[in-house]
């Protein structure tokens, strides 16, 4: 068989990038980041100062928005119109703008036919919110990684205090909170569990730990896949 896709769906701060990443070095494979594409819009947003409510101007500004992945040493990085934008859709202001932002129809339609052409040749671990409801849903590895809410608001605030950020534990475990009320309640793709996808609950698990889980899935997968083939 192909290499297969990985979809690797979760609520905010549960780690997924950073294990989506190392799962992907370890296989070989792509790694692509759609929160990320989500982010540079709303940073784009944020720069052209469009209100959230415009809907049509946000829509049009994504489908005109030329984003693309580069590997730069062993580093990914991620590029809107030309600019590397990799630390800047990391703020607290482009994070608590790519949820609203993420939750229009419009945008949601050019991100997912641009991840559906990223992934479809496989090889690839792409990590988002609906990747194996939506983007994949015949996605032959499929896992929904999670946390407990303080658990990620801790994780996130260590990660934004490396980055030199003076950020409040309790306001971003408030904006976690607000944020998977939203993601899981929107119309357009919500937040949820693909029924063929694996849990695991990352509370207790080092990062080599949950990446190591990750690869499991794989492997046992693709070993029933191919047993499967090879009977026929």
């Amino acid at each position: 068989m192909t290499k297969p896709i990985v979809t690797i769906d979760g609520p905010a701060g549960a780690g997924k990038s950073t294990v989506a990443k190392g799962v992907a070095e370890r296989l070989g494979y792509i790694y692509i980041d759609t929160g990320a594409m989500y982010r540079a819009v709303a940073w784009k947003v944020i720069q052209e100062k469009i209100p959230i409510s415009d809907h049509t101007r946000i829509t049009a500004l994504a489908n005109r928005l030329d984003i693309r992945f580069e590997k730069i040493g062993s580093e990914q990085r991620i590029f809107a119109d030309g600019e590397d934008v990799t630390e800047a859709i990391r703020t607290p202001e482009a994070t608590r703008l790519s949820s609203p932002v993420s939750a229009i129809k419009g945008v949601r339609k050019r991100l997912v036919d641009l991840q559906r052409k990223m992934g479809e040749a496989g090889g690839v671990v792409m990590e988002g919110r609906d990747i194996g409801t939506v983007v994949f849903p015949h996605a032959e590895v499929k896992v929904f990684l999670t946390a407990s809410a303080t658990e990620r608001a801790r994780r996130r605030t260590e990660e934004l205090r490396e980055k030199g950020l003076d950020v409040d534990l309790d306001q971003i475990a408030e904006e976690i909170s607000e944020r998977d009320l939203r993601d899981s309640s929107r119309s357009e793709a919500p937040l949820k569990q693909a029924p063929d996808a694996v849990l695991i609950e990352t509370d207790s698990l080092t990062l080599e730990q949950v990446i190591d889980a990750v690869i499991a899935v794989h492997d046992e997968k693709v070993s029933k896949i191919n047993h499967e083939d090879d009977k026929e």
